[in-house]
Order: structure tokens, then sequence, then C-alpha cells
């Protein structure tokens, strides 16, 4: 989780991450300020609760960011994923309408959260979102991915849109056309460090039911080479768990 100088817990250029500015991402025992640690009533169990820490804190710091609602529709990319499988779970819970975009071979994995389901890459996105939802544009995207895609992710933002994003695993290098940013009234908006209030709030959404981990495989951490070959072959859906 995110570590802050609880001096000054909203000053972003004070934070830090286990296991990228902070070790301990991977250890067998680490440490932690006491503000860090926040108790859970649950009966799921500690591999599935491990499941949201970070996938499922990066989803809704991303829908507050953009400010999600029941009126919104939101298109959320590699919705297979540890994060992309928060964001469809989380844009429900706040009553949005949801397009999913997953590999097909994934689709059954994915069907009980509750979205329209679409190809990773449908030929023709607009003609895609009409047959699954009736229109052709939505009001959100939420976006892990990047890459190509982005240009017809964009296109089909509706005027006075919102553009949210944690991600680019299918790379970070995009062609924007600002006269679409400008021209169309978007919002655009990062997320990385969460605000204070993002993980008591998903331990609300834990604790009443709302939300549902998604436990692809656990390893102990003695695999944790496998474990990690496993994250990048994909070929799972939700968070894979390394049990110390």
């Amino acid at each position: 989780g995110w570590i802050r100088d609880w001096d000054d817990p909203l000053n972003r250029n004070k934070t830090g991450y286990f296991g990228s500015e902070c070790d301990g991402g991977f250890a067998q025992f680490t440490k932690a300020h006491h503000k860090n640690i926040l108790p859970v009533d649950s009966p799921l169990t500690d591999a599935e609760l491990a499941t949201f820490s970070c996938s499922y804190s990066t989803a809704e710091g991303m829908l507050t960011r953009a400010n999600v609602t029941d009126a919104d529709t939101v298109l959320v990319t590699g919705a297979s994923g540890g994060v992309g499988s928060a964001l469809v779970q989380l844009a429900r819970r706040r009553g949005a309408t949801v397009v999913a975009l997953a590999s097909e071979e994934k689709h059954d994995q994915l069907a009980h959260l509750g979205a329209h389901l679409l190809p990773r890459s449908p030929a023709n996105l607009p003609r895609a979102l009409e047959a699954a939802i009736g229109q052709r544009t939505v009001s959100v995207v939420a976006d892990i991915v990047g890459g190509p895609a982005f240009g017809q992710i964009i296109d089909v933002l509706e005027r006075g849109g919102r553009y949210t994003c944690s991600g680019a695993i299918a790379g970070p290098m995009v062609n924007l056309d600002l006269r679409t940013f400008y021209l169309r009234d978007l919002t655009f908006t990062g997320s990385t460090v969460l605000s204070p209030e993002i993980y008591p709030n998903l331990i609300r959404y834990i604790e009443a039911g709302e939300i549902q981990p998604m436990l692809a495989a656990t390893y102990p951490l003695k695999d944790l080479k496998l474990a990690q070959q496993a994250f990048i072959d994909k070929k799972h859906a939700g968070n894979i768990v390394v049990v110390p």
C-alpha cells in the first residue's frame, strides 16, 4: 500500500509504495506505520483479501478521480486483469452501466460481474457499443491499456466525457489529436497516489459484501519467479497472490 509522511499525508511528493520506493513488496516480513494498518472484518481468506489491496484501490482511485456515478456509461479496457476486473465491479457498485473489453476466451470468467462484454479489440468499436448498449459513445473511459488502441478509445467518448488512466500495459506512447481533446470538452485524469479516503471506503465495500475477490491463483513466496511468469503470460482473470 501507499506509505505516507503522516505529518504531511496529502503531499503526493512524500509518498511511496511497497516494492517500489520502499523495500518489502516481496518480503516474508516487513514493517509499516500503524496508520497504514486498517482492520477488515470479513470471512474472506488472507489470499482473497490480498487481491483488494493494490488492484481494487487503484481502480477505486480512478473512478473517484473521474467522479463516476449511476448516470455514467463506463468503458473498461483490460477488463480481465486485476485492475480491470476491479474497475468493472466498482463501477457497477456505483450504479454505472459498464462495457468491458477483454479477450473472448476470458468472457466466461467475467460474465458474473454484470458488464456488457466485448472483444479486446473490436473491428468497429462504435458499432459494437451500439449493439451492446444502444449507443455509440460512453461518458467515461477507464483505461489501463493505452497502446495502439488509444485513438479509437478516445473517439467513443461523448462530448464532455472523462478519461481516467492508471496504466499502459499495451504501450505508454500514444497518438492524441489535441483537436479531439479540446473540441469535445474532454477531461483527462491520471491516477496513481490515492487520496486517504479510498482505502477505508474499499474496506466498507468488502465488509458489506458489495465487491468480490477475483483470486486466479496463489503461489508460495519460494515460487515467486513462477508467479511473475504467470502474471506476464496473462492467461488468468483477476489477481495472482504470493503467499509468504
